[in-house]
């Protein structure tokens, strides 16, 4: 079957940032293609993110079609703004927005994130992780990692998000590697296992000395020759290990899932073992898809 000859019963949308990802779905939740663009939200006005999803899900329209869209889509900046729900709520909030448009046969639902007023934070995107990571896990209760940009830990119990705590770990690896002194010392790309596992211990064991182990990168380069792929490794290290020293009452003695990007999340499973905290690392494409299809079979009832 080419793209052209698929028609979708419904559509489900991950709508980022960055890019915007999205899959033809029949009735029965199977996949019957997906495509993926990058227009994300980053880099459209609001009357121009019709055109950006027909421009990849045209073809699949035949008639009435709904689309079920989470993610960066929703917020202030986005196609609509879907109002946060507050915890503790449902990991899939309440609330469904509908998103303008002109196609007469499109109908596009978006879900909303969920906030949390002290300490302040929110999510817009990972809560439909949560729930399709549930709906597959049932009376799952733990603590969901979901690491990226900005890392989110989110205690989950009896379907509902308890709390949740988001660092800024990812943004902050990229700043410092490109943006401060360390760009002269921190490679571009490349690993060494034994680099982060020492930058773990260190974040772990002495999370108020970062700023000082920062500049030691610097140093150790100038002085010993440390090759740039251990200081992007031990960087990573250092920053993932106070992060879990900080995350400590989210993970120590919980279930724990980690949902992420595989190479990511497989630092974040690694580094939580080194503290007797097994974790289980889970798909973030398929437990996406997996809570927008969660979300279309509570639309349909």
């Amino acid at each position: 079957m080419t793209q052209a000859q698929i028609k979708a019963d419904w559509i489900a949308v991950d709508w980022g940032t960055s890019n915007m990802r999205a899959w033809a779905m029949s009735a029965s939740g199977t996949v019957l293609a997906e495509a993926s663009s990058d227009q994300g939200m980053s880099k459209l006005r609001r009357e121009e993110f019709e055109a950006a999803l027909l421009s990849v899900v045209k073809d699949w329209i035949d008639g009435p079609t709904t689309v079920m869209a989470c993610g960066m889509v929703g917020s202030r900046q986005g196609w609509v703004e879907a109002p946060y729900a507050a915890v503790p709520c449902a990991t899939l909030p309440e609330g469904l927005v509908k998103a303008p448009v002109t196609h007469p046969d499109l109908t596009v639902y978006v879900i909303p994130g969920i906030k949390q007023a002290s300490p302040a934070d929110v999510m817009r995107g990972e809560e439909t992780q949560v729930t399709g990571f549930l709906a597959r896990n049932k009376n799952w209760d733990g603590v969901i990692c979901l690491p990226g940009t900005h890392t989110k830990w989110v205690h989950v119990s009896a379907d509902e998000v308890v709390s949740f705590q988001t660092f800024m770990t990812g943004e902050l690896f990229d700043t410092i590697a490109t943006q401060t002194v360390l760009r002269h010392s921190i490679a571009a790309d490349g690993w060494d296992d034994a680099a982060f596992a020492e930058g773990l211990e260190m974040g772990l064991s002495r999370p108020e000395r970062i700023a000082a182990r920062l500049f030691s990168l610097r140093a150790n380069g100038l002085l010993n020759d440390m090759a740039g792929t251990a200081a992007r490794a031990q960087l990573s290290g250092l920053l993932i290990g106070t992060e879990l020293a900080a995350a400590k009452p989210y993970w120590l003695g919980q279930n724990i899932a980690v949902i992420g990007e595989s190479k990511l999340s497989k630092l974040y499973v690694d580094a939580l073992a080194t503290q007797a905290a097994p974790a289980t690392q889970v798909n973030a494409a398929t437990i996406t898809l997996a809570g927008l299809t969660a979300a279309y079979q509570r639309l349909k009832g």
